[in-house]
């Protein structure tokens, strides 16, 4: 009997499709993961381009770090309009691919150059990944799932980034530096191989009359055949919406801002991402070595850099494994509402604890490592992802696109001005004054969420800008007899 469980499980697993889907995600999330690798690399990998004897012709600057650091975030401030452009031109397939090919690139200068000039033109590459990863990631992820796990999947964008931070933190530890570069490099370039056979959303092959692909690739996604009733149904509503789409006006921004709904529904999109960027969550991650060294003077905690960076990269990614089974669970309001208080105390409790004990107070050096990881652990379980998945369902097929690409040049630009602020912002206030002032932006969005976001959970759109309108209570609905319902 027991040895049947796992059977069944399977059989669960694939029911409705729920396995090809989740397979799909990953794939869709691999260069997300590269991403995660690539910007985690620069923290085993400064020592070593630092030292005297490293693998760089020259010492690298902290100069250049600093620029390796900010200039990652540069061109999606620019490109991310475009970006959104392209995927809705050519494909989210396509805009994939492209994803990782500047990646690959990316990777490669390095593997020729290790020179100032290099390490930086790099990451400005990666720029350009970071365009594709932030706007196309989400919408592939929303317009590949059913409704019942389209929050898992949505969660796995962070999961994935979180799972790159940690991969290279351990390969950083145990691989020469040579090593890690061509794993770096190995991904991405096998990901391009195997994505061009994976299929692209029916959404975007409906909207280019494509009906027979949108079809099979439907088929494949929901585990069915082609003449599946519940598939036709499906394929005709997403047909329904994209004539109901091509009877409106064509979206812009002027539109956007026109209809009343839609722009409320922009303004929680923006205020929810700009809460997530601009929580401190960053610093926190830059701080983590000197909180670590804190400690240690009053616990037995004695861990190599190298060794610190690996638990936060842990415990970002157990953050991140729980956002992905609970997010269907809790709903995404009080996930996000939650982890964002949660922030906001554990940046309070840090920044109280440097304040008092730079009187010359003590207090146990475990409480800013708890605190820590309370606050890494909160911000991967629901702060960081749930506002992707958010505005993801905010918006029709007609406005996603271009409020996605718009979010994500306004992400990048806070990224950039804070890794570039940090230190004069550092040297001006002191690391008590930064960690309370990004508390009281963590608490300023809880209450933000609770006020004002409204819940995406089982909802199709007509039915949260029906909550937006005040035409609909706030109460979550299930869905209906246990049916999808198609969302452009």
């Amino acid at each position: 009997m027991l040895g049947l469980l796992p059977l069944k499980w399977l059989a669960r697993f694939q029911e409705g499709g729920i396995a090809n889907q989740f397979f799909m995600a990953l794939m869709v999330t691999i260069p997300v993961l590269n991403f995660g690798m690539l910007m985690g690399w620069q923290s085993p990998m400064t020592p070593l381009l630092q030292a005297a004897d490293g693998p760089a012709p020259e010492p690298i600057t902290d100069e250049t770090i600093s620029w390796m650091a900010s200039i990652t975030f540069f061109p999606p401030i620019f490109c991310g309009l475009f970006v959104g452009d392209l995927a809705d031109r050519y494909g989210r397939k396509i805009t994939t691919l492209l994803t990782s090919l500047c990646l690959v690139i990316s990777w490669v200068i390095i593997l020729f150059s290790l020179r100032p000039w290099a390490l930086i033109a790099s990451r400005a590459v990666a720029g350009l990944a970071c365009a594709g990863c932030y706007v196309v990631t989400p919408l592939y992820l929303k317009e590949v799932a059913a409704d019942n796990i389209r929050g898992a999947l949505g969660s796995l964008f962070i999961l994935s980034q979180n799972l790159g931070y940690l991969i290279v933190y351990i390969a950083g530890d145990y691989f020469s530096f040579t090593a890690v570069m061509w794993l770096c490099t190995a991904i991405p370039v096998l990901h391009m191989l195997v994505f061009l056979a994976m299929p692209e959303t029916p959404v975007f092959l409906v909207k280019q009359g494509k009906l027979k692909e949108a079809r099979a690739a439907l088929a494949w996604l929901r585990h069915t055949s082609v003449d599946d009733k519940n598939l036709e149904e499906e394929v005709q509503q997403l047909e329904r919406d994209e004539e109901y789409a091509k009877s409106m006006k064509k979206a812009s921004w002027k539109s956007l801002i026109q209809d009343k709904t839609t722009f409320k529904a922009f303004r929680i999109a923006v205020n929810v991402m700009l809460s997530q960027e601009t929580c401190g969550y960053l610093v926190v991650l830059m701080y983590a070595g000197s909180i670590f060294e804190q400690a240690s003077e009053s616990i037995s905690l004695t861990l190599s850099p190298n060794k610190q960076t690996i638990v936060v990269g842990a415990i970002q990614l157990l953050g991140s494994i729980v956002a992905s089974c609970i997010v269907e669970k809790t709903g995404r309001k009080w996930l996000l509402a939650g982890t964002s208080f949660a922030t906001g105390l554990s940046m309070l409790a840090l920044g109280a604890w440097f304040y008092i004990t730079a009187m010359s107070i003590w207090l146990p050096g475990w409480l800013p490592v708890v605190a820590m990881c309370l606050c890494i652990f909160a911000d991967a379980a629901g702060y960081q992802p749930v506002p992707y998945v958010i505005t993801s369902e905010l918006f029709s097929f007609q406005h996603r696109g271009m409020v996605t690409s718009f979010v994500s040049s306004v992400d990048a630009l806070s990224d950039f001005l804070q890794t570039k602020a940090y230190d004069p912002l550092l040297k001006l206030l002191g690391i008590h004054w930064v960690f309370i002032m990004f508390s009281f932006v963590c608490f300023i969005g809880t209450a933000y969420t609770v006020l004002y976001v409204p819940e995406t959970k089982d909802r199709t759109l007509e039915e949260i800008y029906a909550v937006l309108d005040g035409r609909q209570k706030e109460k979550r609905k299930d869905v209906e007899n246990g049916k999808e319902i198609s969302r452009l």
